[in-house]
């Protein structure tokens, strides 16, 4: 090879990986304004949800909730806010017609990495099932579902074995039954159950997976909380780490 061939290859090798490293720091780059977006997204929710004054909106079916009117102009899709202590889940949850719209999407339908916590389109906000489910990411910043993860640690759930789970309609404590990690062959997002045998099979299935013991009965008179994020060192595609908790109506 001739000395003049050997340096156009070197050239075209170097814009090559100049190329690669400048595709790479984009994403990266996009990434980091996403993740930052989302949070000012959330925070500026946050302190709309929890400054809201004691109005309701006349005139529904049911009334809505404190905290929920002024936010459900924003978006007509909330339907809930979830807060896990010691954690930063402290989100609201939206429900579409299908569960991809928030995948990659905020609570102003605006494309964003992050994507939305969000209802399973099955469930059905002002008459609950047994089973509701509810989705999130696991991102990197450790916001959105990533902090799941820490009910993996006994002692976090040892000491945080109950949140906070809120309808446009109801308030609910969750109470943690069931931290397990499982593949998505396991049916633990069913919600339609032809009679109580069916349901009482599925929360067996439950408490065999479960990681933890807990004193917390749960039969097929309950309804559960169900809340599912990716778990990818089990399976990068079908992994989950799914949380599961009785739901008990306050005051």
């Amino acid at each position: 090879m001739s000395a003049k061939m050997r340096k156009t290859l070197s050239i075209m090798l170097t814009w090559l990986c100049l190329g690669v490293f400048t595709y790479a720091a984009y994403g990266l780059i996009a990434t980091a304004i996403d993740y930052n977006k989302n949070r000012k997204v959330l925070n500026n929710l946050q302190e709309t949800f929890y400054n809201a004054d004691n109005s309701v909106i006349e005139g529904e079916s049911n009334s809505i909730r404190s905290g929920f009117d002024r936010l459900l102009k924003e978006n007509d899709e909330l339907v809930g806010w979830i807060t896990v202590e010691g954690t930063q889940i402290d989100y609201p949850i939206l429900k579409a017609d299908n569960n991809v719209d928030y995948l990659n999407r905020n609570f102003y339908k605006e494309k964003n990495i992050a994507g939305s916590i969000f209802m399973d389109f099955r469930n059905n906000v002002q008459d609950p099932g047994l089973n509701t489910i509810v989705y999130g990411h696991r991102v990197k910043d450790g916001s959105m579902f990533e902090q799941l993860t820490k009910y993996q640690d006994k002692d976090f759930f040892m000491n945080h074995q109950t949140f906070e789970f809120d309808t446009l309609y109801d308030s609910y404590e969750a109470q943690i039954f069931a931290v397990y990690i499982t593949k998505t062959d396991f049916d633990y997002i069913q919600t339609d159950f032809a009679n109580d045998a069916e349901y009482e099979q599925l929360l067996t299935g439950i408490r065999e997976k479960s990681m933890y013991e807990t004193d917390i009965e749960v039969n097929s008179d309950d309804h559960i909380l169900t809340l599912s994020t990716c778990d990818y060192e089990l399976d990068p595609d079908h992994g989950r780490l799914v949380v599961q908790a009785k739901l008990v109506k306050k005051g």
